[in-house]
């Protein structure tokens, strides 16, 4: 079985929960941000790109 996700989402809650999923393009990816947008804690959001090239992830500014 073929694992084809591209984003994963390490997301905390506004009570504490924890939110872990997989989205296969950036269309799917928007819409769960948007479906889970007021559960979510908007500073505590991760998102990775696992398709992102190994030199740009060195050089990325993240928060």
């Amino acid at each position: 079985m073929k694992n084809n996700c591209r984003f994963v989402v390490n997301a905390i809650g506004k009570c504490g929960e924890t939110y872990h999923t997989q989205c296969k393009d950036k269309k799917e990816l928007q819409k769960w941000l948007l479906e889970n947008q007021d559960k979510l804690s908007q500073n505590e959001i991760k998102v990775t790109d696992k398709k992102k090239h190994p030199l740009l992830k060195l050089i990325s500014f993240n928060k």
